[in-house]
């Protein structure tokens, strides 16, 4: 029984992370409206079940890389709150992390929407 608590304690501990992520980081809630902006297209043009998948699993990868990101740039504000050059790079690699991310899922998401933009396009 003991053991169905803590699960139930860790998936409240994670669920408060996420909603802190989303009340308090601009890069997350930035992120969430393009979300919602590619969500209202998938209704629109009607997309596939595969598409959904694709964009949930897009969704939750960029998402997850953002607020790994966040944490990194946590760690180097509590280790070093003054500028250092190496905190620096290493903020500045964990963006690259999240621009791999975006970058690679945008690609997919223009994969998608082409053929629904064409249509829409030959169609008026």
């Amino acid at each position: 029984m003991q053991f169905i608590f803590k699960r139930i304690k860790g998936i409240i501990i994670a669920l408060s992370g996420m909603f802190f992520l989303l009340k308090n980081e601009d890069s997350i809630k930035v992120q969430s409206f393009f979300f919602l902006l590619f969500i209202g297209l998938g209704y629109y043009f009607e997309i596939t079940k595969n598409e959904w998948i694709i964009h949930i699993i897009l969704i939750g990868f960029i998402l997850s890389v953002e607020a790994l990101n966040t944490v990194a740039e946590k760690i180097c504000d509590i280790i070093n709150p003054k500028y250092d050059s190496r905190i620096k790079l290493i903020k500045d690699i964990s963006a690259g992390a999240v621009s791999f991310a975006v970058i690679s899922s945008l690609i997919v998401l223009v994969i998608i929407y082409c053929p629904y933009f064409s249509d829409l396009l030959n169609n008026t």
